[in-house]
């Protein structure tokens, strides 16, 4: 208390002008997100404190000769795994192109891990360069349609995580029909988070089902795809949460659609989701959110409030997301708001350069994280689909995670689906040690010619999956994922291309970011040079096919599983 009170006198001092600031930006431009107005003047900042706007001098000067400073950019809803490195390699990755905040939902690592999963996030994202808030996984396993690896995350799970300070509430509700059907289980969650925040998953949702799922407390969504459904879903309540990320680009349907209507911005808000360090190495982060945003026409003040403190409001992050006295000093400098290129970061009033990553922070990872891939034994009978007069196929919709719902006749020799030019074979496999079930089924729209690729990063509950167009190169990837112990493997004519060892649960590399990046680079081409079509990427396309929670019709180690009837395919 009293040290506190200590800075605040002093905060209160340099207020007044009565002392120096620590830090002082001289000839600044600043975005006043309250007002939506450019200031012209100094910014005075304390103890990692903004602690005015005017007329000052600090110990340190820092002259922007007219240069902007808006507030550090903040990623609604995104998983870290997805990027596939550790929390400070991903810091490193997107602090420099402004992101200084994000709220994660780590359910891809309890899915595997269970609480392990979790501790270790915590821990890791202690000490880092980067605001990470964590939302408390709600639907781990996503469906009872699948096998996971640490079994349920129930409500008693939880209790003991709801007091750590930067735990905000429950992650995304994927398991919306059970919150339709009023199921216990998720009702124990939501009734215990009642008090915190709940953020949704409910894709194509809408009418008095919609309306149902509001009414449960839950406060987001981030799975529209065109302007009327987000519409709809701004009506019932909800924060709409715009995303663009590797697979599922969502922006232009929605900012467009604002750009044609008198909505007002309050409530749209900006997240990436699921982005490759690869495209967040070649466009930014949030700040390519930003940028799409204004060159469809949205005024840049408005996209960066859609940015800052749209998303600090809507999750009570009261000290972040502007720049005004008593905030948190997350700057970022720019030298226009057009192009959004960014010049320098600051997180907590310091600057953020070579030496900011000179040093990462160690802690201990638990040993089960590194020993998670554990398959039986697969023989190519179990890669067998039989034919039916016509089949159910999954099929690729391009730069979106939903899939189409066909039932085509497939070729085939004996009974047996062949794949060729329209049609590869896509298998999910049980890799948890538990059962050691296999789901096979064809899929329309990925490309892939003589090889195969694979992956132990398969959302949610994260078996392994992999696609191919026979069945050697199929054995093969999958071989040599157990080999390396997950990751993302691809092989072609008998032989391996290339690999990704992901040794943190089958899912996060512990080598540098920089490393990761180039090795997933050249794997993505080696993947297109097999014939994934434009417009697919090869890895993270592949690892929504399993996910049952997003229509149209995907793939479980149990099998082919209709999302709009909610139920397994057993013809």
């Amino acid at each position: 208390m009293k040290k506190y009170n200590e800075c605040l006198k002093k905060n209160i001092a340099v207020a007044n002008g009565f002392e120096k600031a620590e830090l002082v930006f001289k000839n600044a431009k600043i975005l006043n997100v309250f007002s939506e107005e450019i200031c012209v003047g100094d910014l005075a900042v304390n103890d990692g404190t903004i602690v005015g706007i005017g007329t000052y001098q600090g110990l340190e000067e820092v002259d922007l000769d007219g240069k902007y400073i808006v507030p550090g950019f903040i990623d609604a809803h995104m998983h870290i795994e997805s990027t596939m490195v550790t929390p400070f390699e991903l810091a490193r990755a997107i602090v420099p192109t402004g992101t200084t905040t994000i709220i994660a939902d780590p359910h891809e690592l309890v899915n595997v891990a269970g609480k392990s999963g979790l501790d270790y996030l915590l821990a890791a994202t202690e000490q880092i360069p980067l605001n990470v808030f964590v939302m408390l996984p709600s639907s781990v396993p996503a469906t009872p349609f699948e096998t996971n690896g640490a079994g349920p995350f129930l409500a008693a799970d939880m209790q003991a995580y709801l007091n750590h300070p930067r735990v905000l509430g429950l992650g995304e509700v994927m398991c919306y029909p059970a919150v339709l059907t009023g199921d216990p289980v998720i009702l124990d969650k939501l009734t215990l988070c009642r008090n915190a925040l709940a953020d949704g998953h409910a894709p194509g949702l809408s009418g008095k089902a919609l309306q149902a799922y509001a009414s449960a407390g839950i406060h987001s969504e981030h799975e529209s795809t065109s302007w009327s459904e987000a519409l709809e879903k701004l009506q019932a309540g909800f924060y709409i949460l715009v995303r663009e990320g590797s697979a599922a680009k969502n922006l232009h349907a929605i900012i467009s659609g604002l750009l044609e209507s008198d909505c007002p911005l309050d409530r749209f808000l900006f997240c990436t989701d699921d982005k490759h360090l690869e495209d967040i190495h070649r466009e930014g982060h949030i700040r390519f959110n930003i940028k799409q945003a204004i060159d469809l026409g949205l005024c840049p003040i408005k996209a960066i409030k859609m940015a800052t403190i749209n998303t600090a409001q809507a999750y009570g992050l009261r000290k972040l997301g502007a720049i005004a006295p008593g905030y948190q000093a997350d700057l970022v400098i720019l030298s226009d708001l057009g192009t959004m290129q960014v010049n320098q970061v600051y997180r907590d009033g310091r600057l953020v350069d070579d030496a900011t990553w000179a040093h990462p922070p160690q802690h201990p990872i638990d040993p089960k994280l590194l020993d998670s891939v554990h398959i039986h034994t697969l023989t190519p009978e179990k890669l067998r689909l039989p034919l039916g007069q016509k089949n159910h196929v999954i099929e690729i919709i391009k730069d979106q995670i939903e899939t189409h719902h066909l039932i085509e006749t497939l070729p085939g020799i004996d009974g047996t689906f062949c794949p060729d030019e329209n049609y590869d074979k896509l298998c999910v496999i049980e890799r948890h040690g538990h059962s050691g079930n296999v789901g096979v089924a064809a899929i329309k729209g990925f490309g892939i010619r003589n090889g195969a690729i694979a992956t132990t990063v398969a959302h949610d509950s994260h078996n392994m999956i992999v696609v191919g167009d026979n069945d050697a190169d199929i054995l093969l990837a999958v071989k040599h994922l157990v080999e390396i112990g997950g990751g993302y493997v691809v092989a072609g004519n008998h032989r391996i291309i290339g690999s990704v060892p992901l040794t943190l649960a089958g899912l996060i590399s512990l080598e540098p970011g920089d490393l990761v990046q180039k090795k997933v680079s050249a794997l993505i081409a080696s993947a297109h040079q097999l014939g994934v079509a434009s417009g697919v990427d090869p890895f993270i396309t592949l690892s929504f096919m399993a996910l049952p929670v997003i229509p149209a019709l995907r793939l479980t180690d149990l099998g082919l599983f209709d999302v709009e009837a909610f139920q397994l395919i057993n013809d």
